[in-house]
């Protein structure tokens, strides 16, 4: 059986590693390979359902002042985004920002410039700048790890450290060399484990 840290090539079927059925408790750490950064995350899965815990650690740079967010997520039996909280520390303080989606697909969000209500382009997905782990959200969901596709995948998009939350497009393209990824950030082609979680993200982390 292959490890969880193994590539998998799109379409390649593997024992063991049915996301409808399998459960996993985890710690994944990937390590910036473009600057000082570094994310740790704890995951348990249960099926598509999962539930994260983890912090991101980033020194200063040319673009960005240092700063650290933790974050907890949930999502339902569908791999759908339920909440997610982010604690997010700057030099000037702590901010705090809640994400949730209730059963009318709605989402509501609040930051410290007040609450926001609204269904983000029927978004069913956040994803957290500067993070490989969010990337696993869609991925799983959409079995991008098992076979190839195409997709455009509407989110709730975090920007750190300014914590700007707005609405964009995620583009996902799955092939035998990896899982090809646009967003609003960085271009890249995605190496993933049998789970659909990044091992390897050129130009911003790979997992250690």
């Amino acid at each position: 059986m292959s490890s969880p840290d193994t590539p998998v090539e799109v379409g390649e079927q593997t024992s063991g590693s049915d996301d409808a059925s399998s459960e996993l408790k985890t710690i994944f750490t990937w390590k910036g390979v473009d600057a000082q950064r570094l994310e740790q995350v704890r995951v348990m899965t249960n099926g598509l359902r999962l539930k994260a815990s983890g912090q991101i650690i980033a020194a200063g740079t040319d673009d960005h002042e240092p700063f650290s967010a933790s974050y907890d997520l949930l999502t339902n039996e569908l791999g759908v985004t339920r909440r997610l909280s982010i604690m997010l520390t700057r030099v000037s303080g702590e901010t705090q920002i809640s994400i949730t989606r209730d059963a009318e697909r709605n989402w509501l969000i609040q930051t410290p410039n007040g609450v926001e209500h609204g269904d983000f382009g029927g978004a069913e997905d956040v994803d957290l700048a500067l993070s490989p782990f969010f990337n696993a959200l869609p991925i799983r969901r959409n079995a991008l790890h098992r076979s190839p596709g195409e997709l455009d995948v509407p989110v709730v998009y975090i920007h750190l450290p300014e914590w700007r939350v707005e609405p964009n497009v995620m583009q996902y393209t799955s092939s035998a060399s990896g899982v090809a990824v646009i967003s609003p950030i960085a271009s890249s082609t995605l190496t993933v484990d049998t789970n659909g979680f990044v091992i390897d993200y050129p130009g911003l982390a790979t997992r250690i």
